[in-house]
């Protein structure tokens, strides 16, 4: 069955109501969303998609020259997703120094993201020590570190209270905060995925919500593709959605592919249809969300490039010797060069913007 709703060929006429909101710039509410998920409308979902991203940013696509740095893989947790973390002494483990970090940063990066373990011994002084010698050295850098899940940890281990901690990271010269740690926000989930010791999702969207009255701009992620339903992905959307209504201080939404690597949650992967349906849900339901990310170094490039048809305006950057996810094996290049990054974005028929970590324009690559 197909029909003609505005200017939007359906084929699943559970899409006619959708789009008759999306056509009005109307809400969608979670059955909408859940709608959108299990559509076999793939087509008639990825022109919603692009319809509410063109409005937003019109054919531009966002990337940064960034470099990922990951100060150490030692991790007090468990998680059972992770093929990244290492206990002390145990093969693989690894421990960077302040002045190993600042040598890892070539002077042309705009962007340092920082992500690590929960180390069980490190002192809070040597992440702020890390923030203040990158600030020092590499000023034309800005500094894009440290999930919730890492500043909840900080008060769990040295009773660092989350205000005080992004207080002083700030003032060491912080500028925003990765959306990592946020897996997906059900306690069926996150019971089953071992999260004992980490943020749940309650303290996951406090932090977020105290970086944001501190002026500490942040991103926000979901983790899909494992044990999780498509109900709980959307009620971990409509969280999100509800925390920007009352802040306004996230800048993008980066859905996040489970890798199978070692821990094998899932017998496969998530298929590219799959990951398609998550960028173009997410781009239609986070509303208030000026950005929706295809992260490529999960996707693989060729999925990336097509879910910029699919409601995605960013696609990260060249993410220099990114660690957490080829640690589960992901296939995808360990860094791209800002030309193959130009080519992605073209080939989807889409204009490249350089930008740095808080989205500023760099440049218009037309």
């Amino acid at each position: 069955m197909t029909s003609e709703s505005g200017s939007l060929h359906v084929r699943d006429p559970r899409l006619r109501a959708v789009w008759e909101k999306v056509e009005a710039g109307a809400r969608l509410d979670a059955e909408d969303g859940l709608v959108c998920l299990e559509t076999d409308d793939l087509l008639a979902l990825g022109r919603m998609a692009d319809f509410v991203k063109r409005k937003k940013s019109g054919d531009w696509v966002f990337f940064v020259i960034n470099r990922y740095v990951n100060p150490t893989n030692v991790c007090v947790l468990s998680c059972a997703f992770c093929d990244f973390a290492r206990k002390t002494g145990e093969p693989g483990a690894f421990e960077h120094s302040a002045e190993d970090i600042v040598r890892m940063i070539d002077p042309d990066i705009r962007e340092v993201h920082i992500v690590g373990g929960h180390h069980p011994d490190w002192p809070f002084e040597y992440y702020e020590d890390l923030v203040r010698a990158i600030h020092r050295e590499r000023p034309e850098a800005q500094i894009k570190a440290f999930t919730a899940a890492e500043i909840d940890y900080f008060w769990r281990r040295w009773k660092i209270e989350p205000r005080e901690a992004l207080v002083r990271l700030k003032a060491a010269g912080l500028h925003s905060m990765p959306g990592g740690g946020a897996e997906v926000f059900s306690s069926r989930v996150q019971k089953a995925l071992r999260f004992t010791g980490k943020a749940g999702a309650d303290r996951w969207l406090e932090i977020h919500r105290i970086a944001h009255q501190l002026g500490i701009r942040s991103n926000a992620t979901l983790l899909y593709g494992h044990i999780e339903t498509c109900a709980e992905r959307i009620e971990h959307l409509m969280r999100l959605r509800a925390l920007q209504d009352e802040t306004a201080g996230f800048f993008t939404f980066i859905p996040l592919l489970y890798q199978i690597g070692d821990t094998k949650l899932v017998p496969r992967q998530a298929s590219p249809i799959e990951s398609l349906k998550v960028v173009a849900t997410s781009r239609l339901v986070l509303d208030n969300f000026p950005h929706v990310e295809a992260y490529w170094v999960m996707l693989g490039e060729a999925t990336a490039g097509i879910a910029l048809q699919f409601g995605a305006d960013d696609v990260n950057g060249t993410l220099v010797d990114e660690r957490i996810a080829h640690a589960a094996r992901a296939e995808s290049p360990a860094g791209l060069a800002r030309e193959q990054i130009l080519r992605m974005i073209r080939d989807a028929g889409r204009v490249p913007v350089e930008r740095d970590a808080l989205y500023n324009v760099v440049q218009v690559w037309n």
